[in-house]
């Protein structure tokens, strides 16, 4: 059951959800840093953003730097702030919440560690994965690839089928990850979703604000009927 009595928590995360935005230093312009990016995708209306660090050590006075400035520039913005995987530090630095996959540190240890009024999202393959992170404290699921994906490599699709059950199947809100485009969106309509995570549909692009927009507006349109 969702354990979260935070600011971001119950049907206030619901909304935070529409365009999630997950970085990624793959698409970073000589000089640019994650922070450059993020300012931009927030300009233009990113909902949520995640620090996802796969080439900087965990325990690296680098991240955490890197992770406080961003942080500030969410909390500027309003803007929900979590990382990827790293439960010490998103305690240590007292983020909006953190974000675990199934091969990362188990949903109930997470909670456990980071608290009762942090963010916990848990990705997901399959119902049984979903209802067990409900059960262990996540307040909203990342359920994919739910299209073919180059930012990870271990990736397991997910049919959209399944990804209507799992929605049907928990009380906490879902997005979709993996190979969403702007284009693509639309393929995900009447799912159950609330949002959609995403990488290089926005931090990919030539101009991110732009991309960040166009997403924003087809979420809009497709998932969320406004």
């Amino acid at each position: 059951m969702n354990q979260n009595t935070g600011k971001f928590s119950g049907e206030a995360l619901v909304p935070t959800l529409a365009v999630y935005a997950v970085t990624d230093r793959h698409w970073l312009k000589p000089g640019q840093k994650l922070a450059d990016q993020v300012r931009e995708t927030l300009e233009a209306g990113a909902t949520f953003i995640q620090l996802r660090e796969k080439d900087l050590p965990e325990d690296s006075e680098e991240l955490r730097q890197e992770a406080l400035e961003i942080q500030e520039l969410c909390r500027e913005y309003g803007v929900p702030f979590v990382l990827d995987d790293d439960a010490a530090l998103a305690a240590e630095i007292g983020c909006d919440g953190i974000h675990v996959g199934q091969e990362d540190m188990e949903a109930g240890a997470v909670r456990e560690l980071v608290g009762p009024d942090k963010i916990l999202g848990v990705s997901a393959q399959t119902v049984e994965e979903a209802v067990l992170a409900e059960e262990r404290g996540a307040d909203y699921l990342g359920v994919g690839a739910v299209f073919p994906t180059g930012s990870k490599d271990d990736a397991i699709e997910v049919d959209h089928d399944t990804l209507e059950a799992i929605c049907k199947a928990v009380s906490i809100p879902v997005i979709a990850i993996g190979g969403i485009t702007v284009d693509n969106v639309k393929e995900l309509a009447g799912r159950g979703l609330v949002g959609v995570a995403v990488i290089s549909a926005i931090f990919g692009a030539d101009d991110i604000g732009a991309a960040t927009r166009e997403l924003s507006r087809n979420v809009d349109k497709y998932l969320l009927n406004k």
